[in-house]
């Protein structure tokens, strides 16, 4: 098992991470069970709060010790000043955030139930993401790496080879998105970590090793991962061709919203940190699980202290197999 030590912050100043997409106004309810049908249900606790995939990310390297960058785009209307003022006082620079005069700011509503699973129902303005401003290598310059997910593809796409250009790290958060986003944003990407539905809908496959493999092949010049929630996560082993498993740590779950947010955001940190890929994938799972055990989308992100902690206790091993 990895020391505890390895886990620490690196000396010097705070490696800087800037985060591409989703910011979004949600409503969270907390029920027993999800419904399955029509008719109303009544929760026993909510919350509203501002988060989105790359917004959660942002929060997660700032609770982990980073400084975090957000460019989103808000509405200019009171839902986007809440939701910039939220991120804001969470400790996210969005001096990027971009105001969009007559779009309506990204809301969702969200169900939670006991087990931790969740149902979303979110709006996205189609006019929130259509300005795209020009992005330079002396823009991404400053900071140590860039985590870009979906729900802006066209600066997304142009931060990334921005990214590429500086030769910085540029992460690709890959979960489900529209026709043919991620196959435009991948080819700009260094690094992609896959959420497992968007893995298996791109492979046309089930078995995670055999996913895996099936991308990596598609995407020669990038690392590959696929996170699969409480199974773990995976990767592509560059040196040795085969796939690394990692078990996931045994948490009760109570809320999984903002998980995988939570992992891309530790992972960019350790990235920019430059931790040894599985330090990284150690260090990204504890995160993630720690988040599941807090009722609260991206509020439940562990501190460094927190992650490293648990890592002291974890001393599970990774396993490898031959890419399919």
């Amino acid at each position: 098992m990895t020391t505890s030590s390895a886990f620490d912050a690196p000396p010097g100043r705070a490696r800087r991470v800037l985060c591409v997409g989703a910011a979004v106004m949600d409503t969270l309810f907390r029920v027993r069970s999800l419904p399955t049908g029509q008719g109303k249900i009544l929760p026993y606790d909510m919350l509203q709060i501002a988060e989105g995939m790359a917004s959660s990310a942002a929060f997660a390297v700032a609770r982990l010790g980073g400084d975090a960058s957000l460019w989103g785009a808000v509405g200019n209307d009171a839902i986007g000043e809440r939701i910039i003022a939220d991120l804001s006082e969470s400790g996210i620079d969005t001096s990027g955030m971009l105001r969009v005069e007559g779009a309506r700011s990204a809301i969702s509503t969200i169900l939670v139930d006991d087990y931790g699973e969740r149902l979303i129902v979110p709006f996205y303005d189609a006019g929130l993401h259509e300005t795209v401003k020009p992005v330079t290598r002396q823009d991404v310059s400053s900071f140590d790496a860039v985590l870009v997910d979906v729900r802006w593809p066209k600066l997304g796409l142009r931060t990334l080879l921005a990214a590429r250009e500086a030769g910085k790290p540029a992460i690709l958060d890959g979960d489900v998105a529209g026709d043919g986003v991620i196959e435009m944003l991948a080819p700009a990407a260094s690094h992609i970590v896959f959420s497992q539905p968007a893995a298996e809908r791109l492979a046309s496959a089930a078995e995670l090793v055999k996913v895996v493999g099936l991308l990596k092949r598609k995407f020669e010049h990038a690392f590959i991962s696929v996170t699969a929630g409480e199974n773990g996560c995976f990767w592509f082993d560059d040196r040795t061709g085969d796939v690394f498993h990692l078990a996931a740590p045994k948490v009760r779950a109570v809320d999984t919203l903002a998980a995988g947010d939570i992992f891309h955001g530790a992972f960019a940190l350790a990235t920019a940190e430059g931790l040894p890929i599985e330090e990284t994938m150690r260090f990204s799972s504890m995160a993630a699980a720690l988040k599941c055990q807090v009722f609260g989308g991206r509020i439940g992100a562990p501190t460094r202290a927190e992650v490293r902690d648990a890592l002291q206790d974890w001393n599970v091993g990774r396993q490898s197999s031959p890419a399919a």
